[in-house]
């Protein structure tokens, strides 16, 4: 009995003992942390990602966890005190701004999934400024869902209530409508109309009334996308000296609504670009008429259900990664992403990638773990999808539909042709399969950029082992 105690007390004086080096390990790494903004990760065993987590000053956010003699149960509760306890390493990604950060740990948290992160792993997205400059006379929204063709995009926007506050300033400014209606310049009963409140209290022009045509409310557009696009110094040094005169009149309350206003103006820089903050969630279509258009296609029995999208990045053929992204029923099924190292290809050999992210894939499906998808598509052209073929002849594996998409003329090959199937750009089947290999493709990119910090990390500091 004495000697079961004895050992116990010794078990668990070595795992405090343990517990302390590798804390002590990571608080030394953390020094090498930068004091700006950025994303950080808690991993654990073999590198798995536990939590993402966004900081002003990753250095003293990151410190904040490991502190010695901090009651961290107390201070932030017993979940995370349970991940902490799972930890081995901590690792860090530098952005240039907050926002970046905001955008960025969004997006990694849906595409990484994290286990302790509860936050932002569903669909919700952030809003975009949608001005539709297709429409005679464009409105102006703030959307979740921007539409397909004929807008101009601003966003996406960290935070959705400033937006609607500035919102209201600037169409005072500006004058333009937000309204949803359909408004034509040809149309003779707009003389007939009566125009909102919104053009009595002078916040619009009323184009719905005829009360403006259409070369003045281009005008007006234009001068919102250039204030948009532009460092809005005029605007801003306008209300500054209003700021500033209401001050010296001891119009204390007038300042303080013409400073309220330049910081909301501000803080119209609180946002991402169309491009590099993608948000596919939002761009996405009802699948139903592109299944049944691509069962077609494919000539296949059964309806095609299960697609999985593959894509391999790389640059000059260093840090090489492999994408595997699977759609059901035509939407993202996050859970079945998956991520690869590329570790049997050396230099720049795009085929001999895609040929090993589909013998490492499809290893389960063989052994019968896994269910076959219904199609494969591989980003590229007839040489990626000959070399997935050959993969999968390599393997022995059972007939599975394989396609590929090549991005300059957006041809789609289809097995037993040489000939790309040119689909026109709005058919519903091509929209998806470019959704596909996009998704594969931006998954592809995000990890790549991850190792590629990480080897810069790497060379920061020659004692980590990360």
């Amino acid at each position: 009995m004495c000697f079961s105690i004895i050992s116990q007390c010794c078990y668990y004086k070595d795992m405090s003992a343990e517990t302390d080096d590798k804390f002590e390990a990571i608080r030394e790494r953390i020094k090498s942390f930068p004091a700006g903004p950025g994303l950080y990760f808690m991993k654990g065993p073999a590198d798995k990602v536990l939590y993402i987590g966004k900081a002003k000053n990753l250095r003293a956010r990151v410190s904040s966890y490991f502190q010695q003699g901090s009651d961290l149960a107390d201070a932030r509760g017993p979940k995370i005190t349970e991940m902490i306890s799972k930890v081995k390493t901590v690792d860090f990604l530098e952005t240039e701004t907050e926002v970046d950060a905001v955008l960025t740990e969004a997006r990694l948290i849906k595409d990484i999934r994290p286990p302790y992160n509860t936050d932002l792993v569903d669909d919700k997205t952030f809003p975009y400024l949608e001005i539709t400059t297709g429409d005679d006379f464009p409105g102006v929204h703030i959307t979740r869902k921007p539409r397909p063709t004929g807008s101009r995009l601003f966003g996406p926007f960290a935070g959705a209530k400033d937006l609607r506050q500035v919102m209201v300033i600037l169409q005072k400014i500006f004058k333009f409508r937000t309204c949803n209606l359909n408004i034509k310049e040809a149309d003779p009963k707009r003389k007939f109309f009566r125009p909102c409140l919104l053009y009595s209290i002078k916040q619009c022009a009323a184009p719905c009334a005829a009360k403006i045509d259409k070369s003045e409310y281009k005008k007006i557009v234009t001068d919102l996308i250039k204030f948009l696009r532009s460092k809005r110094s005029t605007i801003l040094r306008q209300l500054r000296k209003q700021m500033a005169e209401a001050a010296q009149k001891l119009k204390y309350e007038k300042a303080a609504m013409f400073r309220d206003r330049i910081r909301l103006i501000e803080r119209l820089d609180r946002r991402g670009t169309p491009d590099e903050n993608v948000q596919p969630e939002v761009f996405a279509t009802d699948p139903t008429e592109a299944l049944v258009q691509l069962r077609k296609l494919l000539q296949t029995p059964e309806p095609v259900r299960i697609i999985e999208g593959i894509d391999v990045a790389n640059i000059a053929g260093a840090d090489a990664v492999g994408s595997l992204v699977k759609f059901i029923d035509g939407r993202p099924f996050k859970s079945g992403y998956r991520r690869f190292k590329i570790k049997t290809v050396k230099g720049i050999d795009d085929y001999a990638m895609i040929a090993e992210v589909v013998k490492r894939r499809y290893k389960y499906a063989m052994r019968g773990e896994e269910l076959w998808p219904d199609l494969v598509l591989i980003d590229g052209g007839l040489g990626h999808l000959h070399a997935a073929e050959e993969a999968f002849r390599e393997m022995n594996a059972p007939t599975v539909k394989i396609a590929s998409i090549a991005k300059k003329q957006e041809h789609i090959f289809l097995q037993g042709s040489s000939k790309p199937l040119k689909l026109p750009p709005h058919s519903p089947a091509r929209k998806l399969l470019q959704y596909v290999r996009d998704e594969a493709h931006r998954f592809a990119q995000h990890y790549h950029h991850i190792l590629r910090s990480k080897k810069m990390i790497g060379k920061k500091s020659q004692k980590d082992k990360y």
